[in-house]
């Protein structure tokens, strides 16, 4: 999860918004049907690196929208022991303070 994690930030970081979701997307999928803070969590960061393409293709009202999917799920960022997870969000907080504020 680790090396998803840093690959999705170096993605992000190149406005490689939809290959970034792609990389966790990978995780999340077969277990999308379980609701744990984990699933959770990575659909939160899907959402975000979605609402930056859309901000991306100039569609800033729907890229706020599901903005909001990934701070529904960020305070269950603790419980999944994921030191990645950390990261990710403190990067997403940069992300939407560059694009979307």
């Amino acid at each position: 999860m680790e090396q998803a994690c840093r690959t999705f930030i170096q993605l992000l970081d190149q406005g490689r918004f939809y290959e970034a979701h792609e990389v966790l997307e990978a995780y999340w999928f077969p277990r999308r049907k379980e609701i744990t803070p984990m699933t959770l969590v990575l659909k939160g960061f899907i959402n975000a690196a979605v609402a930056l393409q859309l901000n991306h293709l100039g569609r800033k009202a729907n890229a706020r929208r599901v903005w909001r999917t990934y701070l529904k799920y960020r305070p269950l960022i603790p419980l999944c022991n994921e030191r990645s997870f950390a990261e990710v969000e403190a990067y997403l907080e940069g992300c939407y303070e560059r694009y979307l504020s």
